[in-house]
Parts: C-alpha cells; sequence; structure tokens
C-alpha cells in the first residue's frame, strides 16, 4: 500500500500554502478585523461588568419578560442568575456572554443578508451549500489553527472560530424563511406595485421572521457551545475553569462550571426563544 501513500494528494501542503500567502499579503486587512472585533468585544464587556451584578440581573428578568410574558420565566431567570453569583462564576459568565453576544453580532449580520440573497438565487445556494456543510462538519478545533496564525492568542480568535462555525445556521434558516414565503403572497404584492426592496422588508422578511428568529437562538446555543474549545486559544469565560479541571482532574471544578454553563444555555434558550411564538 505503500504506492499509494507515496503519491498523495498534497491537501495539507495546499492549505499551509494558502495560509502562509495569506498572512504575508493580507495581515493588514487581519489587522483591521482584530482591531474591529477587539473593540466591540471590550464595549460589551463594559457593559455587563460595570454595572452591579444586581442591574444586569434586573435587565435580563426585563428582557425576558418583554419577550415572553411569563412572570415564572422571569422568577427563573432571576434564580438562575443569582445561583451563578452564588458560586462565584459572574466574571466568567460575563465574559463568555460577551463572546456569545459578538458572535451573534457578527453571523446574524453577515447570515441574515447572505441568507436573503441565496433565496432570490436558488444557483448561488447550491454553489454554497458544499462549503456550509463543510463549516459545520469540520472539527472545530480545525478551526483554531487559521485563527491563532492571523489573530494570535486571545478571544478573537476564539470569535473567529465562533463565527466560522456559526454562519451556516443563520444563514439557512434565512435562506428556508424567505423561500418559504407563498408565492401567491409575493405575486399580490408585486401586483400592488411593491418594488423589490418594499417585497423584501413588507412580505417576506415579516414572514420570514420566526425563521430568522430560530436562527438567532440557535446561534446563540451554538456559540455557547464553543465556550470551552475557544479556551484553548486563550479565550476568557467558562472554558477556562472547565480546561483547568480537566488539566488537574479536579471532578468539583469540572461540574461546578459546567452546571453554570447548562444553567447559562437553559437562561438564553427560555428567554429568546421566540420561533415558535405566532
Amino acid at each position: 500500500m505503500d504506492w499509494i501513500t507515496d503519491h498523495k494528494i498534497p491537501v495539507g501542503k495546499l492549505a499551509k500554502f494558502i495560509f502562509d500567502w495569506m498572512k504575508e499579503h493580507l495581515s493588514g486587512f487581519f489587522d483591521v478585523i482584530s482591531i474591529g472585533m477587539e473593540a466591540m468585544i471590550s464595549a460589551i464587556l463594559w457593559v455587563l461588568q460595570t454595572p452591579s451584578p444586581f442591574v444586569i440581573i434586573a435587565a435580563f428578568i426585563a428582557l425576558a419578560w418583554v419577550l415572553q410574558r411569563s412572570w415564572r420565566l422571569c422568577i427563573g431567570v432571576g434564580l438562575g442568575f443569582l445561583f451563578i453569583l452564588n458560586q462565584g462564576y459572574w466574571e466568567e459568565t460575563t465574559e463568555s456572554l460577551t463572546l456569545i453576544l459578538s458572535s451573534c453580532v457578527v453571523c446574524m449580520g453577515l447570515g441574515v443578508p447572505i441568507g436573503i440573497a441565496a433565496a432570490h438565487r436558488p444557483r448561488l445556494y447550491a454553489a454554497m451549500s458544499p462549503v456550509l456543510d463543510l463549516m459545520q462538519t469540520l472539527p472545530t478545533f480545525v478551526y483554531l489553527i487559521p485563527a491563532i496564525v492571523f489573530f494570535g492568542l486571545g478571544t478573537v480568535p476564539g470569535l473567529i472560530a465562533t463565527v466560522i462555525f456559526v454562519l451556516p445556521a443563520p444563514i439557512r434558516l434565512t435562506q428556508l424563511g424567505i423561500s418559504s414565503t407563498p408565492v401567491a403572497l409575493v405575486e399580490a404584492a408585486m401586483a400592488f406595485g411593491a418594488t423589490p426592496r418594499q417585497k423584501l422588508w413588507k412580505v417576506e422578511l415579516p414572514y420570514a421572521l420566526p425563521q430568522i428568529m430560530v436562527g438567532l437562538n440557535q446561534t446563540i446555543m451554538l456559540s455557547l457551545s464553543m465556550v470551552v474549545i475557544a479556551a484553548l486559544v486563550g479565550a476568557n469565560g467558562l472554558g477556562v475553569p472547565v480546561i483547568r479541571a480537566l488539566n488537574t482532574v479536579n471532578t468539583a471544578l469540572g461540574f461546578e462550571s459546567g452546571f453554570i454553563i447548562v444553567v447559562v444555555a437553559i437562561l438564553l434558550d427560555r428567554t429568546l426563544r421566540l420561533g415558535g411564538k405566532p
């Protein structure tokens, strides 16, 4: 079988050549991205850490009430955040929330327009589908290698890896929502003289809003699943104590920090679950 491996396709060498070329010729572009993302991360972190924790908890309770109108959920959100505060993981939780919110801003800012374009251009979506499949199936640890090469260590490479992993979800769900708009509804809008922009904003986007909100919910959940992996490249947050517990075989720390991640996931999911509402 040596004759097969002696003539293997140079996939790894080609990838290394591409990354080396990008690092040499596009370093300025990556520096601009890094500066912009660091500024966004710092701003969100400042908003979450500067006020008293009770102010942030009250803000999340108010958000839960505005979105869900459930006093039971509001009580649950308050108790959940008080439990996090009691366990001493408030700083790590705000750092993880910063990563999640930052990835939501980037993923929804890119995913929704790309999904709209893909819904209006079936050939574009057909060409994009293999790329989206690759982004979702490639092991997430692989994303960390180019992220470190281009952005070094810290929260920015963790955010980049998270965005690459999460981005297909809002693209696919936005495309599904827009393309599912009833033909009769679109034809009625065109018959009344609606321009393409009016058709998009007044017909397609309102109809696709539940799917887009499901995409937001999936973005949040998938981003939260990346907090441990992002910690491997220097991103702060709840992934750090999990990695520390793994390295020291500390069962208590591992279950404690892992349970906090579960609590955060439940709180965010219940608060922002809008896809199923009529």
